[in-house]
């Protein structure tokens, strides 16, 4: 029950932000969702991403093999998402990215440290930090339609966290001044996100709820299972491991609806995935720990 009640805790603000954004439309009041966008993907997340990876403590050892695990993991999701999609002729811009990537900061952080304590922060900041590389990677290329790597290059928030993980494997560490700078900036990034998702739902056309629910429950479970199969083949210890499980399996994350909304894709269906697999996660998160606790 304690646990349930603590997942609730960090779900809740998730839902409470979302329905501000939703009743902002609703009473008719203005919000450019273009500008937010820039504006959290420019700014917002590069600081959140570079400040928590620079504030970061953990063994080299472990960093290397829960890092290995969760490129391997990813790359394995990437690949078996990838053919579903295909063979449900449903589109790769839209579905495979938001399929892949879990709401790995905002809720699986706070999540770990509550379960597993600081080392299981530790733990999930590297499993974040490998997810953000490879989602404004390969996960634009797939967002944006191809191309060169051009548009990848030019994202701030991959640059961000390169930088981040320098400063963490060198431990290095910014002017006190900078760094409470850097975590103000980007303490609104995730604020203006989540409200940015209610805007979204607010602008939702009807339908596609049922292949919502349906691909929600099969990222819970395909990741639930290629994290613990990972965890033991890479010898990781219970801790790590299960904090792999947990990452992997967290909701579609908001960051996947900017992304779709900046390069074209369809928003409004990876708005209404981040919804129920949010929503989902009330119960699946709680649990997904059970069993791995």
């Amino acid at each position: 029950m304690e646990l349930f009640l603590k997942v609730l805790e960090v779900v809740t603000p998730v839902i409470a932000l979302a329905i501000v954004g939703f009743a902002w439309v609703r009473m008719g009041l203005e919000y450019s969702v273009q500008f937010v966008t820039r504006l959290t993907m420019t700014l917002g997340v590069p600081c959140l991403i570079f400040t928590a990876l620079m504030k970061t403590e953990i063994d080299p050892s472990a960093i290397r093999s829960l890092t290995l695990a969760s490129v391997a993991a990813y790359g394995l999701l990437s690949l078996g998402f990838a053919a579903l999609l295909a063979l449900g002729k449903l589109s790769q811009r839209t579905y495979l990215g938001p399929l892949i990537f879990g709401n790995t900061g905002n809720l699986g952080l706070p999540l770990a440290l509550f379960a597993f304590g600081p080392t299981g922060f530790d733990y999930a900041v590297v499993v974040f930090a490998v997810m953000i590389l490879w989602s404004f990677t390969f996960g634009i290329w797939i967002v944006a339609g191809g191309g060169g790597l051009g548009k990848v290059l030019k994202e701030p928030i991959v640059a961000a966290t390169a930088l981040g993980a320098v400063f963490l494997w060198q431990g290095w560490k910014t002017p006190p001044a900078v760094t409470n700078t850097l975590e103000l900036t980007g303490q609104m990034a995730i604020p203006l996100m989540l409200i940015t998702l209610g805007v979204a739902v607010a602008r939702l056309r009807p339908g596609g709820v049922w292949l919502a629910v349906g691909l929600s429950a099969l990222k819970i479970v395909a990741c639930a299972g290629l994290g613990w199969l990972l965890g033991t083949l890479f010898g990781l210890d219970p801790v790590a491991r299960a904090v792999l499980v947990l990452q992997l399996s967290t909701p579609i994350a908001v960051t996947s609806y900017m992304l779709a909304e900046k390069y074209g894709a369809d928003a409004h269906a990876v708005a209404g995935l981040v919804v129920v697999s949010t929503t989902m996660s009330i119960a699946a998160l709680p649990l997904l720990l059970a069993l791995v606790l």
